[in-house]
């Protein structure tokens, strides 16, 4: 199966889950039909991981594991944890985990107050997609369980913290969040992390950048850099792409590349 990132193949009889092909077959992740269903963003954000073989790993708000999962699935030999609010989530992280083959133990908790076997251990990495929308903002989902991913309950800064504190010192963090909210991230890091690294990410050439993949190394104090854009979609428009996607977004999520923009590793 050759599907993209998101890409449906189910049977009829599952009412309320679909069971979704990532990293061009390599993983199939159940997903629930109504709620938050993940797409491009965990995709780029386990790319964008420079994880190695032997460390410990961390996804704040993991959801149903794509991104975390994705990541073991391009890095072997790395200890996965995830932490999830929401019980039933946590549970198809876990379900689909053992579905793929790769071991991940997936803690359940408020990030803000993270159980007591979460806090007793430190990470080489942590990951997150932080909710995109303040609570109550007009753009805001219905749905509960979209809505918990996608609107603020704690605060962005709340995140980064909450990430820098399970983090050991030289340890990343790593983000994908709207473009939008680049500055409140950079505040968030003054004084803790540096080494930043921004990656703008475009839907297409000419176009402002939706999304920003962002990591941070903890207790640095190297120069911020921003990186050219990594573009998603090839052509100017959708009619002239067919859809497909430019050649190393391409990589990423049929292939699962790494995602290391220019010379990204000597800033590391």
């Amino acid at each position: 199966m050759n599907a993209g990132p998101g890409e449906e193949y189910h049977s009829e009889d599952e009412e309320y889950h679909s069971e979704d092909a990532f990293l061009g077959g390599r993983l199939t992740i159940r997903q629930p039909r109504a709620g938050y269903r993940a797409a491009t963003d965990p995709v780029l954000l386990a790319a964008f991981t420079p994880a190695r073989p032997g460390e410990r790993v961390l996804e704040l708000g993991c959801g149903a594991g794509v991104a975390v999962l994705c990541l073991g699935a391009r890095v072997p030999g790395i200890e996965l944890r995830g932490l999830e609010t929401q019980p039933a989530y946590a549970a198809l992280a876990r379900e689909n985990a053992r579905a793929n083959g790769i071991a991940l133990t997936v803690h359940e908790g408020d990030l803000r107050r993270p159980p007591p076997e979460l806090r007793a251990l430190v990470f080489d990495h942590v990951i997150a997609n932080p909710p995109f929308y303040p609570r109550g903002a007009a753009t805001a989902p219905r749905d509960p369980g979209r809505e918990t991913a996608h609107v603020e309950e704690a605060t962005l800064g709340d995140w980064i913290s909450a990430g820098l504190r399970r983090l050991r010192d030289g340890g990343w963090l790593t983000l994908i969040h709207r473009a939008e909210r680049l500055g409140g991230i950079l505040a968030a890091l003054e004084g803790r992390a540096g080494s930043v690294l921004v990656l703008p990410v475009a839907p297409r050439a000419g176009r402002p950048a939706g999304r920003v993949l962002v990591r941070a190394r903890k207790g640095a104090g190297g120069p911020l850099v921003l990186a050219s854009p990594l573009i998603v979609h090839r052509g100017e428009s959708h009619g002239a792409d067919g859809g497909g996607y430019a050649p190393e977004t391409e990589r990423v999520l049929r292939e699962g590349a790494a995602l290391e923009p220019g010379d990204a590793a000597k800033y590391r």
